[in-house]
């Protein structure tokens, strides 16, 4: 028979449907449930390397976290990788097909409602309970013909839907409402219930709307979750989070530009996490601050593209300046091949076609290829013997001198990345590098001499999942929504 689904969908993007996953996950599996999440498309840049090889969303990673789960490629079979506004990377069952623009894309993809429905199948098939995780909103009936992510995938599937809305965001009574008045009828009998998500505030001054809302959609409520400070200790998957980070003003400052293309942001959690360290997101329009203690170039999409961005935004001199006067500077993955003296991608594999002088600190080329390495590994550091663990994901090759003083040993014995000036300027194609404790407190003790970290980051994203579990098992009814899943 397989296993039960529900599924979860938004009126919105960014209303808190990945984190609901995860909490809904995890309640399930402390109840002895053999449960996983599953999301059929998703548009992320933010990705995780699957054993066996293949990528797939880091919210599904983080969600299979939760659910006790190695992270496989049938959580989330297609994932968008956008390289530019109108034009994205298509990966299916954890592989690169092509590069597509939006309009060729959104006129094809319903073909890929075969591979899956075909993901789905396998996981029904090992699990008890599947949790779904829609995308964007099903009342964007624009995008409704070909539809595989929200109303699409559920009539396919014949899985039931609750609609997820965020008060925090303003107007959540007139979007639920809304959302039934535009879909199609079909689709909102497949709706059978609603949740608000980020309450602040006293909750019975909200009664009245709940029963407005229960009238006016015929939908019953399943609770309320209010606003959960724990969640702000979990990954985030949108990058819109970033234009939202606040300097705290406090420690030692690191300066990470927002690249336009930025990936694996979440690289740098466990920094944001330090009780002194502040950690600021540059903008656009904004220089790179004096008085940072490091710079941070994290991960991109098109490395090409960001390289363009770095130099229209003045970054490059920011960079150079800073490193001259004494601040560290990490390259991760696409970062550090900004720092190498050029990058090559003369058949467009990575974004845009062309070639570039990059930053000039490392001496190393990049040319970008058709394959792409992704997998889960660790090594230690060549400098200090230093544990570190995470994961690769990156096109191109990078060559040069700057490679024969490496960052760190793999595992299967190959070397990575590269180090000069006595560990002040590191690159590597490693992610995951700062969730290691041991090696960012060492890196922080160099920042700063005699700071001593004590967090332990892995254990904090355990606590923070367990917190937010319990947070939406008070809030909702739990034992309803399991109930629901057919």
């Amino acid at each position: 028979m397989g296993a039960r689904a529900i599924m979860l969908q938004g009126t919105g993007s960014d209303v808190g449907k990945s984190l609901l996953v995860a909490a809904l996950c995890r309640i399930a599996y402390r109840r002895g449930i053999k449960v996983a999440p599953f999301k059929p498309q998703n548009m992320s840049n933010n990705a995780a390397a699957c054993a066996g090889g293949g990528e797939i969303g880091r919210a599904q990673a983080l969600q299979a976290r939760a659910a006790g789960l190695e992270p496989t490629t049938d959580m989330n079979p297609v994932l968008l990788k956008p390289e530019g506004d109108r034009r994205a990377q298509i990966v299916v069952d954890g592989k690169a097909l092509r590069s597509e623009e939006a309009a060729l894309y959104m006129a094809e993809r319903g073909q890929l409602l075969v591979p899956v429905l075909s993901a789905f199948g396998r996981l029904r098939s090992a699990y008890d309970l599947i949790i779904v995780e829609g995308a964007g909103s099903p009342a964007e009936v624009n995008l409704r013909r070909g539809d595989i992510a929200n109303m699409g995938f559920a009539r396919a599937a014949n899985v039931p839907v609750v609609l997820i809305g965020d008060i925090d965001r303003g107007g959540v009574i007139a979007s639920i409402v809304g959302t039934k008045a535009v879909i199609d009828v079909e689709d909102a009998a497949m709706v059978a219930g609603f949740a608000i998500n980020r309450f602040r505030g006293d909750l019975s001054l909200f009664d009245d709307g709940l029963r407005f809302i229960e009238e006016r959609t015929g939908w019953r409520s399943f609770g309320v979750v209010p606003w959960l400070a724990c969640a702000a200790r979990l990954p985030a998957e949108d990058a819109v989070v970033l234009d939202r980070s606040i300097p705290a003003g406090r420690g030692i400052v690191i300066a990470v530009p927002m690249l336009s293309r930025i990936s694996n942001f979440d690289d740098l959690d466990p920094l944001r996490a330090e009780p002194d360290v502040d950690l600021r997101f540059i903008p656009p329009g904004q220089p790179i601050p004096r008085e940072a203690d490091a710079i941070i170039l994290a991960g991109t999409k098109s490395t090409l593209a960001d390289l363009a961005m770095l130099r229209a935004e003045g970054w490059d001199h920011d960079i150079l300046s800073a490193f001259r006067g004494g601040a560290h500077v990490v390259g991760l993955c696409g970062g550090f091949q900004l720092l190498g003296c050029r990058v090559e991608d003369p058949e467009g594999r990575d974004g845009p076609a062309g070639t570039a002088d990059a930053l000039g600190l490392f001496d190393m080329s990049t040319r970008m290829t058709g394959e792409k390495t992704l997998r889960p590994t660790c090594g230690t550091t060549l400098a200090r013997g230093i544990a570190v663990s995470g994961y690769e994901i990156h096109s191109g090759q990078s060559t040069g001198l700057a490679l024969d003083n490496p960052f760190c040993r793999l595992e299967d014995g190959t070397h990575d990345g590269a180090v000069k000036n006595g560990g002040r300027l590191i690159g590597t194609y490693l992610h995951g590098l700062f969730s290691s404790d041991e090696f960012r407190g060492y890196w922080l003790e160099g920042l700063r001499s005699g700071r001593v970290s004590v967090l332990d980051y892995e254990e904090g994203i355990e606590n923070a999942l367990d917190q937010l579990a319990d947070g939406v098992e008070a809030a909702l009814d739990v034992d309803a929504l399991f109930g629901l899943a057919r």
